[in-house]
């Protein structure tokens, strides 16, 4: 039976989509495709597939190997246009940085990528389309589901939400990309609605922005409450507790918390980015400006008819990707690149 090895340094930080997506990834694969392949974690020895999740050197030094031994393929997680906003480095560290992922990105037989936006914004880094795959995040309903009113409620208590108040949920890292100062703007403006943000600097002080979000985390205005990271076994428990999902970043490549808040049915609300079209359809409400998501915050605030049709479409997206489609689609892939290298040998 051919093996895959999953190679991954992704959980050493916590409070990032890269090691949510990992996980998802690898446990689809290793419970859906027992019966296909024999899928390693983090192993010492090379196999048919080694999939890199992250572009650790380690992993870089071993890819000529893997290419020779089996076949090589890197999840891009990340591009140079997502660390510009998200981490303040040296300028000539940022040139070596940048270098080094296109590098590993050509290093390898094959990539892919969970928008396929970015397969045009790879090609702008002279890689060749034809190794690049589009396979999109997945979430399992295991781990993200609905509760019932009443754990719903205490879990408020516990976290001192008002049982009463509209709760509007932020997810990710505190960082200048993800638009964190304007989830503040937007909330002072609506003062009688709940914002909480749950994550933090994962990244510590060379998080981009980092003097000044910080300084406002520990003065929120009094509607806001910044929760720190979540583990991600505790993050269910708070999906459930907001009504509506709310992400002005301004720049991304295909949110894992997006999934995780739809597979309650929960409305999401995001910043009119080309990159969410072609993987979010028609499914979630936009805005441009922070005029534009107060109305629309306060258009379902009530949580009326329109509210239910944002509730619905949420639900109809979490079902387009669902586990067969999404394991289905691994499945081919891994299929296509294990007998394209048996082929060539």
């Amino acid at each position: 039976m051919p093996t895959i090895n999953m190679l991954s340094s992704a959980e050493k930080v916590k409070g990032q989509g890269v090691m949510s997506a990992y996980i998802e990834q690898v446990n689809l694969v290793k419970h859906g495709l027992t019966e296909n392949y024999k899928v390693k974690v983090n192993n010492l020895f090379f196999c048919d597939i080694m999939h890199y999740h992250t572009i650790d050197f380690k992993f870089f030094l071993s890819i000529p190997i893997a290419k020779l031994l089996g076949t090589s393929v890197a999840y891009v997680h990340f591009v140079p246009e997502t660390i510009e906003e998200s981490l303040k480095l040296p300028s000539f560290i940022k040139k070596i940085f940048y270098k080094y992922m296109i590098w590993f990105y050509r290093s390898v037989d094959h990539l892919v990528v969970v928008n396929p936006y970015f397969i045009d914004v790879l090609k702008s880094y002279k890689i060749d389309e034809h190794k690049v795959t589009y396979i999109p995040n997945f979430v399992s309903e295991d781990n993200f589901y609905r509760y019932d009113t009443s754990k719903i409620n205490n879990i408020k208590k516990v976290y001192e939400i008002p049982l009463d108040k509209f709760v509007v949920l932020g997810v990710g890292q505190v960082q200048t990309r993800k638009g964190v100062m304007d989830f503040i703007e937007v909330a002072k403006n609506l003062p009688d609605i709940q914002f909480i943000w749950a994550g933090g600097f994962s990244f510590g002080s060379i998080t981009d922005g980092y003097k000044e979000l910080k300084k406002i985390i520990e003065n929120p205005p009094s509607n806001v409450k910044f929760l720190g990271i979540i583990e991600r076994s505790k993050m269910n428990d708070i999906y459930n507790i907001c009504d509506l999902m709310f992400l002005p970043s301004y720049n991304e490549l295909f949110p894992m918390s997006i999934l995780e808040a739809m597979a309650l049915k929960t409305p999401i609300l995001l910043r009119d980015l080309d990159i969410y079209k072609n993987i979010l359809f028609e499914s979630y409400l936009k805005g441009n400006s922070n005029v534009e998501f107060i109305n629309l915050i306060r258009s379902i605030q009530d949580k009326d008819a329109s509210y239910q049709f944002w509730c619905d479409n949420s639900s109809k997206c979490h079902d387009f990707y669902s586990k067969d489609y999404v394991l289905q689609m691994w499945k081919q892939f891994y299929d296509e690149i294990y007998n394209k290298k048996l082929r060539r040998k």
